[in-house]
């Protein structure tokens, strides 16, 4: 997925104007650390209590108004810090240096008192940074300790005297700037326009940049060449609209593709809006709002590609191990090999062994000769013991293999049915995803999924529910445990079970036992069978349809593995579930 809409200079100096008013002054409570590259701070002013959220990680560096927080992460290294450095100390001053994605928060005993400490973050991309300084301007406590050799321009960290970031070039914004001057410092620039806009004026960020452009009809970004008069005077027109909005009460951001913009046109100005101070920080908390909701996102999809991970790893070790099972039982024939040499040599006791590497023998009931290693130390009596003994090994062991290889098999059929339930689930749906990791912990951690199994397992199960063309309730398992809920848990006589045959898939159980079911309930659970299987790109695909009463739990198997007797076979068509889906959904 894409990342989220940095805070550019426009945006913070709205949320600044929405907040100080709001904000100013207020006497210091909490200090949190929810994330390792993310901080929540909570104030008490006269009226209300107000927590703020900052955040210097690269591609999420933000600074705005929250809703209460849950309590988290007081007990990290740098919250000790400040909760220590600003204890009984008051926010009294927050300011924005001119056209720049900086925030100062300064705090004394109380108003009109000089500042005792000072709270900065730099709110710079992947230079991002937060520090605490003293009266001296000395750092007390930094995010990130920037030593030498990451920057030469910049060190700095713990004890050092703060020194602010290089300062941005090109000319500041001006409201007031007519058009020709204007044109003509960006038509220096032998550069499309964007990147002239950008090279000439100081905060435009990349997001700000395609908005002036997109508003004025110039989204594909021509090179200055290509602008005829028009072109220019509705650029200028939309600038200065820009700049304007800047000087206006902050409202709420307005969508903008994936993002929003925190600046408003003339014609998006209406007189039914409401002003800023009948909803109070509405801007600061449609921004926490959009940033926490991509955040969760963004952890969803890091979680699925973890997991992807994890399936195919376990999946391609349990395959190796399932060859490596197969390999020692197709040696198992060399059993009957080694009776029969044992047998050969015991019938040559008048060779003497001594002293001999190899002998060929003769098989006596006309089979091919044989040639067998010997230990020149041993005598032939003695090297056919060995030969029984090895044979018995390989007796004993075919048991053991087998029962490693129906091990190794069930666990690759639960991680590829994993696998496959994980491909075709919603990875904006975290229960889901956690359900899928839980049925992942047998295989990662052993111990503990069976500390887990051993207990009642939290919450009930939510397989998806939907509706045959009937009415009769149809129940799609999208985990193992789902699986073994629907198959065994919510069964009843008279319920039909579905999947796809001899392949990963889900179970689906039909609710016959709600009503009598019609020719198209049976069509419709065999195409939800086939469409969540492993064979869903096939046209046509086999799904065993069983009485729930035929299944049977395989004593010893994790949930999800059944079998059963008999069956009938009918045939589903993937395609055919997919415009059922979302009219079927309750």
């Amino acid at each position: 997925m894409g990342g989220m809409q940095a805070q550019d200079t426009t945006t913070l100096r709205a949320v600044v104007a929405e907040l100080a008013p709001l904000l100013l002054p207020a006497r210091f409570e909490k200090a949190q650390q929810p994330r390792p590259q993310a901080l929540q701070l909570g104030f008490r002013t006269s009226g209300s209590r107000l927590w703020l959220e900052l955040s210097w990680q690269a591609d999420d560096a933000r600074s705005h108004a929250i809703p209460p927080p849950p309590r988290q992460g007081e007990g990290s290294t740098l919250a000790r810090q400040l909760q220590h450095g600003l204890s009984g100390l008051a926010l009294v001053s927050l300011e924005q240096p001119p056209w720049e994605r900086v925030l100062r928060f300064g705090f004394a005993p109380r108003p009109g008192e000089p500042l005792q400490r000072q709270l900065l973050i730099e709110l710079m991309g992947r230079h991002s940074n937060l520090f605490l300084l003293d009266e001296q301007q000395l750092v007390i406590a930094a995010a990130r300790q920037v030593r030498g050799h990451q920057s030469r321009w910049r060190p700095i960290g713990t004890g050092d005297p703060y020194s602010p970031p290089p300062a941005l070039d090109g000319a500041i914004p001006d409201l007031q700037e007519p058009l020709a001057p204007w044109r003509q410092r960006l038509s220096l620039r032998a550069e499309p326009i964007g990147r002239a806009l950008q090279q000439s004026y100081r905060g435009l960020s990349p997001s700000l940049r395609d908005q002036l452009l997109e508003t004025a009809g110039l989204g594909h970004n021509p090179a200055l060449t290509e602008l005829n008069d028009d072109d220019w005077s509705r650029l200028h027109v939309s600038w200065r609209a820009w700049l304007a909005s800047l000087e206006q009460p902050p409202a709420p951001p307005l969508p903008w593709r994936d993002g929003y913009r925190c600046w408003r046109l003339p014609s998006e100005t209406t007189p039914s809006e409401p002003p800023a101070a009948a909803t109070p920080l509405a801007l600061n908390l449609a921004l926490a709002e959009r940033y926490e909701r991509h955040r969760r996102q963004r952890e969803l999809h890091q979680r699925w590609h973890r997991l992807s991970q994890t399936l195919e790893r376990l999946i391609e070790r349990e395959r190796q191990e399932l060859e490596r099972q197969r390999q020692l039982l197709s040696r198992a024939d060399d059993e009957a090999l080694l009776q029969r040499q044992a047998d050969l040599l015991l019938c040559r006791e008048d060779v003497n062994s001594l002293g001999h590497r190899q002998l060929q023998l003769h098989d006596p009931a006309g089979g091919p000769p044989l040639t067998v290693d010997l230990d020149p130390r041993l005598t032939l009596v003695a090297q056919a013991q060995k030969l029984y003994q090895r044979a018995r090994r390989w007796r004993r062991s075919v048991t053991a293999v087998g029962e490693r290889l129906d091990h190794h098999h069930q666990r690759l059929q639960l991680l590829e049915t994993s696998q496959l339930q994980q491909q075709l689930a919603d990875p904006d749906d975290p229960e889901v995803l956690a359900a899928l990791e839980d049925d992942l912990r047998p295989f990662t951690d052993p111990d503990g999924g069976d500390r887990r199994r051993d207990r009642s397992p939290s919450g009930e199960p939510r397989p998806l529910a939907l509706t045959s063309p009937g009415g009769l309730r149809l129940l799609v398992g999208r985990n193992h445990r789902q699986n073994d809920w629907i198959s065994f848990r919510q069964a009843r006589r008279g319920d039909l079970w579905f999947h796809a045959q001899e392949q990963p898939g889900s179970h689906v159980v039909l609710k016959g036992s709600e009503g009598t079911p019609e020719e198209a309930d049976l069509a419709a659970a065999a195409h939800l069978a086939a469409h969540f299987s492993r064979s869903r790109g096939s046209s046509h695909v086999p799904v065993v349809m069983v009485p729930v009463e035929q299944l049977q739990r395989i004593p010893g198997a994790p949930a999800g593995l059944v079998r059963h007797g008999g069956g009938q076979v009918l045939w589903g068509e993937p395609d055919r579930a997919r415009p059922l889906l979302p009219t079927l959904a309750p």
